[in-house]
């Protein structure tokens, strides 16, 4: 399924996507009925799937018939285990070798009550020749469309990773899309992007200040993009998200759905996004295709995302409106 007919752009062709994913993982998840201290909990239904944030981002590309170049590292069996979970998910990966185990990253959601726990596992190092070879590869094809930094990066790794990336990006011709957090999200926001995509909790604290309602975080989402950055997505959860561009902000509503894992509902929105701004698409067609793919994702169970068929369902219903900021 490609992205809904609604969804009109000027592009015959998307332009060119490429994703980088200096961390990936294997996520392992259980659902149990109830977690007790001390005391073993049996899974009633477990999962394993691919894992991190930009490999999410090139599987909700696929879903969404947008052909994207991923480059990741990988590393011992378990990086074995990652590719073979890849094979028909994603269309094209530049894989780079390093010793060590890939992580395994793992969720635990509790039926009674309902809530969710998640552990992120430590990855490989990344010999700093093989980075470089890794990322300058990455650099050229992203120069020449869109080019994706979203997820953790290794122990040793410097925080300035992204923005230096963005610059590279950027110089090449080509667009970056970052969705990060904390120090490195700061760092990329002054290196100028064409987007980023925090959650309200990411801005809020970046900003180190909580943000009551719609109205202020769009006023700090239009902060940001007269600062320097193209587009701000900022996504509220069961509240929708904001896109503030050049000329316009918008606001669009979330369906109510019953959610059974939030794990890869940031990912989904941000492939939607891209795969919208690399055809073209309307900015409030994007953010309306962007919380449908998110919200496909809330009510799959695990780390699995959206399903292509349901996009269209949920594309239809979402309002989206516009905010005089």
């Amino acid at each position: 399924m490609s992205v809904p007919a609604a969804a009109t752009g000027d592009e015959s062709e998307p332009l060119p996507i490429a994703v980088l994913s200096l961390n990936p993982a294997v996520d392992m998840t259980y659902e149990v009925p109830r977690l007790i201290a001390d005391q073993k909990a049996h899974a009633v239904a477990t999962r394993f799937d691919p894992g991190g944030n930009g490999i999410n981002v090139g599987r909700a590309l696929k879903r969404l018939d947008t052909f994207a170049y991923g480059y990741c590292v990988v590393a011992g069996e378990i990086g074995q285990l990652l590719k073979h979970l890849l094979r028909q998910q994603l269309d094209w990966v530049d894989y780079e070798e390093v010793e060590g185990e890939t992580r395994i990253n793992g969720t635990a959601i509790e039926q009674h009550p309902r809530a969710q726990y998640e552990i992120s596992g430590i990855g490989p190092t990344i010999p700093p020749v093989q980075l470089e070879t890794l990322l300058k590869r990455f650099e050229q094809q992203a120069g020449k469309g869109f080019g994706v930094l979203t997820g953790s990066t290794q122990s040793g790794i410097p925080a300035t990773l992204y923005a230096d990336l963005i610059r590279r990006v950027t110089e090449q011709g080509g667009r970056a899309v970052v969705d990060s957090h904390d120090e490195a999200l700061r760092l990329a926001i002054e290196a100028r992007p064409f987007l980023i995509k925090p959650n309200r909790y990411e801005l809020e604290t970046l900003l180190g200040r909580r943000l009551k309602d719609t109205e202020t975080v769009a006023r700090e989402a239009r902060a940001l993009q007269q600062g320097g950055v193209t587009w701000v997505c900022v996504s509220l959860g069961a509240e929708g998200a904001i896109l503030t561009g050049p000329d316009n902000s918008y606001l669009a509503s979330a369906p109510k759905v019953t959610v059974h894992s939030s794990v890869g509902a940031g990912d989904s929105m941000v492939g939607a996004l891209v795969a919208a701004f690399s055809r073209g698409i309307a900015p409030q067609d994007a953010l309306r295709l962007g919380v449908a793919c998110a919200t496909g994702t809330v009510t799959r169970p695990g780390t699995e995302l959206f399903s292509p068929d349901e996009v269209q369902h949920y594309f239809d219903g979402i309002e989206v409106r516009l905010l005089m900021i």
